[in-house]
């Protein structure tokens, strides 16, 4: 028997589906942030480069500071601080 794929993108059928003929507006991908601000980790299906895993979906972060287009995002899990480095269309300002 042949082994089974466990990629990135494995068992999100719901997590990362999308409407039929949705498009994200164009400033999703050219948003700013600024070191300090708290944001959410919502991925954009339709943009794989960037991407956060899908078991950070809905966390809240802090900005830590900017890696090329990328932004470094900490977040806590547990005991833990964790560094992710997501691009702007994956995050989400918090209200």
């Amino acid at each position: 028997m042949v082994k089974k794929s466990r990629g990135l993108r494995s068992k999100t059928r719901k997590k990362l589906s999308q409407k039929p003929g949705y498009r994200p507006p164009i400033t999703k991908f050219i948003q700013k942030f600024e070191a300090g601000e708290r944001v959410v980790i919502d991925p954009e299906p339709s943009s794989h480069k960037g991407m956060p895993h899908q078991r950070y979906k809905g966390r809240v972060g802090v900005v830590c500071g900017k890696r090329g287009k990328s932004y470094i995002v900490k977040i806590t899990e547990g005991n833990k601080e964790k560094l992710l480095i997501s691009r702007p269309e994956h995050l989400r300002r918090l209200a």
